[in-house]
């Protein structure tokens, strides 16, 4: 199988370029392609042939799409229909990845894909419109929903509390939003498993389990040993200039239906821990 991922250079696009074995992989950077540039988009993907277009590239920083709005919907709607409409030039599969930020968070319970959209931020706006965009041109794409994203090899979570942990006897850490870690190691898995069994329409791939990011923290410092005291604060004492949802469990029941099981999150921490240390 030929798969042409965009977002290579990315923190999820770095795992799964390490992960997929066995297939022609060709990882795409933004400095090979710009999804906002049309034509070069189509360029890549009529030279790269594939079967499969994962599509990992965004503008994730979510504080930052609420300062620069034009950019994140540039890039993040507007790039993803870019790409929609090369896959269908070249007959190519297209696997999205999308976000829990297309959520409310005004539920108790995990959220299931047939759930309404009603994002409460840029971002979260800006990938709830391309869902819908792409699901226009292209009916038989797969739309996979994660959150909480960590891993080696960027910015995450994770990584800022223990580097914050190493200099501070105390951080304060909200612990009123809660949702699913997910290691990028796994997700990209599915991602493979995905592709393999032709999935389509909107899937949620997260790790199995829910914490609130005051539990995540505590968890992180445990296991490093530190002796930093990690204390609850909650979003509002901790304003941030884009809102974030109290609550944005996903439901793994489309996951499981394709036969498909993701490991505990607190496994993947774990894994995540070793892994830093090799």
């Amino acid at each position: 199988m030929r798969v042409t991922l965009f977002g290579a250079s990315g923190l999820l696009g770095k795992a799964v370029m390490r992960e997929w074995s066995g297939d022609a992989v060709t990882g795409v950077s933004s400095r090979d392609a710009d999804i906002r540039d049309r034509t070069r988009v189509l360029q890549v993907v009529q030279k790269t042939e594939p079967q499969w277009i994962v599509l990992s590239a965004a503008y994730t920083d979510v504080d930052g799409c609420e300062n620069n709005p034009e950019l994140a919907f540039a890039v993040n709607r507007d790039g993803a229909a870019n790409v929609a409409r090369a896959a269908k030039e070249v007959g190519a599969r297209l696997l999205f990845l999308s976000s829990d930020y297309v959520f409310d968070g005004k539920k108790t319970m995990p959220y299931e894909i047939g759930d309404s959209r009603n994002p409460q931020s840029v971002y979260g706006r800006t990938k709830a419109e391309a869902e819908v965009r792409l699901l226009e041109l292209m009916p038989e794409c797969c739309i996979v929903r994660t959150s909480w994203l960590f891993g080696i090899g960027g910015k995450c979570f994770p990584d800022t509390i223990l580097k914050l942990a190493a200099s501070r006897p105390a951080l304060d850490v909200v612990e009123d939003q809660r949702g699913s870690p997910t290691y990028v190691i796994d997700l990209a898995r599915a991602i493979v498993s995905l592709c393999r069994k032709e999935a389509n329409g909107i899937v949620h791939v997260t790790n199995s389990g829910d914490c609130s990011w005051f539990e995540f923290a505590q968890q992180i410092v445990q296991r490093s040993g530190l002796a930093t005291t990690v204390r609850p604060t909650s979003s509002e004492q901790s304003a941030r200039p884009a809102p974030r949802p109290a609550y944005s469990v996903l439901s793994a029941s489309s996951l499981h239906a394709l036969g498909i099981a993701m490991p505990s999150w607190q496994d993947a921490l774990q894994r995540y821990m070793e892994e830093r240390h090799r």
